[in-house]
């Protein structure tokens, strides 16, 4: 399984962090004694990271989906957003990890109607739209959303389809880890 942080995503054309600096408030980054959920101590607000020249290579290879992806419109842009998207690397989930300050951003339009689309499209791919907000996972289907409280790493999400008299149903269970 490759370590995400030697997995380097570079930016679109025109696309820059500018004074964005959410996905430091959102991760865990151990390096830098950040926890998700608080301010990395380096961030300096409106400006960006203190120590950006060297700063961890979790941090130097991350790029959000905003930063990567110019099909993402501007109101995608974390700032904005008060969430921050990424593909997981190994399963091609996409995770949405929500400003703990703004916990219902994701279920304002224009963005809860998007990632229902992006729900449905997954399921046929076998991937899930991940909503994380401080610890807690919800995963998002298209008939519904289903939170599963705290994950670890090794924890599997599995989603069952069955068809119902009314179109499609899916169930949702995470297999926790021995």
């Amino acid at each position: 399984m490759p370590d995400p942080a030697t997995i380097v995503a570079h930016p679109a054309p025109g696309r820059a962090c500018g004074a964005c600096t959410l996905c430091c408030k959102v991760y865990d980054v151990p390096a830098v004694e950040s926890v998700a959920g608080q301010w990395c101590c380096h961030t300096k607000a409106g400006r960006g990271c203190a120590i950006h020249a060297t700063r961890p290579d979790h941090c130097r290879a991350f790029h959000c989906l905003w930063m990567t992806e110019s099909w993402l419109g501007p109101e995608w842009k974390p700032e904005r957003a008060k969430m921050v998207l990424s593909l997981d690397p190994t399963s091609r989930n996409m995770n949405v990890q929500v400003d703990p300050g703004q916990p219902n951003a994701w279920k304002r339009e224009p963005y809860y109607g998007q990632l229902k689309r992006w729900a449905a499209a997954s399921v046929a791919l076998k991937r899930h739209v991940l909503v994380h907000l401080d610890k807690a996972t919800t995963v998002v289907l298209p008939d519904r959303d289903v939170a599963l409280g705290i994950l670890t790493p090794d924890d599997r999400i599995v989603v069952r389809e069955r068809m119902g008299p009314g179109g499609p149903t899916f169930e949702v269970e995470a297999i926790r880890a021995a």
